[in-house]
């Protein structure tokens, strides 16, 4: 038996929602790793790995980096992306596309 599945509809992003999203990202990205490297050096002593694979770099530092890096970068993404949803419905009136108020569980 040959099932047909339809294809989703695309959704274009607007442009203003595009822009919004780098806005965010960039300046937040730029304060979490100041943050990162400063709390680094408060708890360690000295400046985080540059490169966490690098043979010169203990285990114990390049596994706390990934973590600690991990964290705030991930952190800092979805308070970009919530800023960017939340600015462009406060511009436009509407949620951005992709986002609904019943996606929360």
């Amino acid at each position: 038996m040959i099932t047909v599945v339809a294809k989703a509809q695309k959704v274009k992003t607007p442009l203003l929602y595009k822009l919004l999203g780098p806005a965010m990202a960039i300046p937040s990205g730029i304060v979490v790793r100041k943050a990162a490297d400063t709390a680094w050096i408060k708890v360690r002593g000295y400046p985080p790995p540059k490169n966490p694979a690098a043979p010169g770099v203990t285990w114990p530092d390049a596994l706390a980096w990934a973590a600690v890096s991990g964290v705030l970068y991930a952190s800092a993404r979805l308070v970009a992306a919530r800023g960017a949803a939340a600015t462009y419905q406060a511009v436009t009136g509407k949620l951005p596309p992709g986002v609904n108020v019943d996606s929360a569980a």
